[in-house]
């Protein structure tokens, strides 16, 4: 009891902040988003050029199942949450609770994963590869793209929480939390596009072009 009220009046309300090197990583963080935005706006503005160019092959509208989808989009849309819940116990002062809000993080974001692993595996025996045509080619760029992001995220959050079991919380440690958090928020709102870009937009479907 005595080391968490030494723990608390120890660090700022924003540890994250609160030192020059925190302040800088959280800055270069937000420029190197800035980058990554570029690129998936690069790999959107492909998509969409290319969605309807499916060779003969199934179109989006056939392939795409909405169920599987939307309980994808349901695990990442809470992993978000449960990671703003981790930031705020971070502001708190509670290395527990930032531990057990990542990992439960972690486990939704493994979720999403699997589910897409299925997907995949789905669309490939129905013949929707990504050598068969452009569409396929700029889906699982895309897709998958953004899937190696998650897998990175879940790696590094992984990570962050069996070093935090040495190091704890302090000034140094909590910008690694947070700039992880704001990764993780990130790849989230990219895959909220790619859910109406991609998937509501596939469902309804348009002329395919072979």
């Amino acid at each position: 009891m005595a080391a968490d009220h030494a723990l608390h009046t120890a660090l700022p309300d924003e540890p994250e902040k609160a030192t020059l090197e925190g302040k800088n990583k959280v800055l270069g963080f937000w420029l190197f988003l800035g980058g990554e935005t570029v690129l998936f706006g690069t790999l959107f503005a492909t998509f969409i050029a290319l969605r309807d160019q499916v060779n003969g092959g199934p179109t989006a509208k056939e392939l795409f199942e909405m169920p599987i989808v939307a309980w994808a989009t349901f695990l990442l849309l809470t992993s978000s949450l449960t990671s703003v819940f981790a930031t705020l116990a971070l502001h708190k002062h509670n290395l527990k609770q930032v531990q057990a809000w990542l990992v439960v993080t972690v486990l939704l974001g493994l979720g999403f994963l699997g589910l897409e692993i299925y997907e995949f595996v789905h669309y490939v025996h129905e013949g929707h590869k990504i050598s068969s045509s452009a569409f396929g080619s700029a889906f699982y760029t895309l897709v998958g793209f953004h899937g190696g992001h998650v897998a990175f995220g879940v790696l590094w959050i992984t990570t962050l929480i069996i070093q935090s079991f040495k190091k704890g919380l302090t000034v140094v440690t909590a910008p690694k939390f947070y700039v992880a958090g704001l990764y993780w928020h990130f790849i989230d709102v990219v895959w909220v596009f790619i859910f109406t870009v991609v998937y509501l937009m596939g469902m309804i479907g348009g002329k395919a072009v072979a």
